[in-house]
């Protein structure tokens, strides 16, 4: 395990993807949600995991890191039990059923058009891409929006709950992220949640699921423990010095640089992985 975790450190694109992980954890301190989308793009290109594998992966990394960022809120009274229960059972249902059985009933080969193909991998990895590009516009735009509709008085719109879980549970299950940039504004719009006990609360939601879903895949694929042992650790020391530095920066001033970024990150894979196919 020492001679593997050394090559690690000596390959220069792994070295890339530690301070990428601590990444993954520090923006998750910070702003709560979408620090989980860089995960399968780090797992994918700076660690050369297959797809496939990268989401079951990220379910467990994110789901370790979400778990651990969670406690601090959780002590400050940041974490609502009630809702997260609420919000999460659908959510973690789901996902779990998504990996456990839609993920491996898709096909290798989905069909080809001209010199196109699409595989599971590049499917998987364009749903990703989407998702990012998602994200990023719901974190350039929405963060004003999020501080006119809090309520004073919870309340929960349980239909509307009940759908939003499902589905963020089968984004998750399909492409490995957390889904938080569509988990916290669902719990301070469908719940009328405080935008801080929002954040801590999605934290909570987010361990749950991917943790769970994560269990999906455990006999259905080989899991290299190192390496997923040795990201999973740095985003844990990244959730780690986020939540302190939290304390002192206002995370919403932050997340619409990070957006862009994600925007970015978004299109760019979109256009590798659809380049890649059709050549």
């Amino acid at each position: 395990m020492t001679t593997i975790l050394l090559s690690i450190s000596l390959d220069s694109s792994s070295i890339v993807g530690a301070i990428a992980s601590l990444l993954i954890g520090l923006s998750l301190g910070l702003i709560g949600g979408g620090g989980s989308i860089l995960t399968v793009p780090v797992l994918v290109y700076l660690f050369n995991v297959d797809p496939l594998q990268a989401t079951a992966y990220s379910l467990f990394i994110v789901g370790a890191t979400s778990a651990i960022g969670a406690f601090p809120k959780y002590k400050e009274g940041q974490v609502n039990l009630k809702t997260a229960l609420i919000f999460g059972a659908p959510s973690i249902i789901a996902v779990y059923a998504t990996r456990k059985w839609v993920v491996p009933a898709i096909p290798t080969q989905i069909g080809q058009w001209g010199e196109f193909v699409l595989t599971k991998n590049v499917l998987l990895m364009l749903l990703f891409a989407l998702l990012m590009v998602a994200a990023s516009f719901s974190m350039i735009s929405t963060q004003k929006l999020l501080g006119v509709v809090e309520k004073k008085s919870q309340f929960f719109n349980y239909p509307l709950i009940l759908i939003e879980g499902a589905f963020v549970g089968l984004l998750t299950g399909l492409v490995g992220a957390g889904g938080g940039f569509l988990i916290i504004p669902a719990l301070v719009i469908l719940t009328g949640l405080p935008m801080k006990q929002a954040v801590g609360t999605s934290l909570l939601i987010i361990a749950a699921k991917s943790l769970i879903g994560f269990t999906g895949d455990v006999t259905e694929q080989a899991i290299d423990w190192v390496l997923l042992g040795f990201v999973t650790a740095m985003a844990i020391v990244g959730i780690m010095v986020g939540n302190q530095l939290s304390k002192k920066i206002d995370g919403n001033k932050l997340k619409k640089g990070f957006g862009w970024f994600v925007l970015v990150m978004g299109l760019y894979i979109l256009i590798k992985e659809g380049w890649g196919a059709g050549h």
